[in-house]
């Protein structure tokens, strides 16, 4: 059966409708580039001004704990995750299990300082654990089940 419509008119608004069709497209697609963008600048500087902040809180103590430089590891590895995301456009999950591994150990040694009962301190750290092992995974899968042709051809060097 033809889907061309049978009339001039018909067939002048069937051509229409493709071209605003085709034109609403390609201005979508550019209003979501343009807000994808303004809001990694905003991660971005968010994160830079959080890390300022952070390091001028202990500026102003006087010293570092651990737990203040676990968070600037925070702040590193999300920094890491935007510009990331700027060169590849690929969200590097790896690295939200690394800052969730980052927060989870912050929050445990805490948990130790306060001498909290070691069932709860072992709960947090089979979380730790579940999480290094999901990073194993996905590295492994991700080394032998590569999800586009260009990662399948590897070298000895990789």
């Amino acid at each position: 059966m033809n889907n061309t419509p049978r009339t001039p008119e018909l067939r002048g608004l069937a051509r229409q409708h493709t071209l605003w069709s085709s034109h609403s497209r390609t201005i979508g697609a550019a209003l979501v580039g343009v807000f994808h963008h303004l809001m990694l600048f905003a991660i971005g500087a968010a994160t830079v001004w959080a890390a300022l902040a952070a390091i001028g809180d202990m500026i102003g103590r006087g010293h570092a704990n651990v737990e203040d430089l676990l968070l600037l590891f925070i702040y590193l590895e999300i920094g890491a995750m935007v510009g990331i995301y700027f060169q590849t456009n690929h969200m590097p999950v790896r690295f939200l299990i690394y800052v969730g591994i980052t927060a989870l150990t912050r929050h445990l040694i805490d948990l130790v300082n306060t001498k909290t009962d070691t069932t709860t301190i072992l709960i947090w750290s089979g979380s730790v654990l579940v999480l290094a092992v999901s990073v194993v995974a996905l590295r492994y899968a991700s080394f032998h089940y590569p999800s586009d042709r260009k990662a399948e051809v590897r070298t000895d060097a990789d």
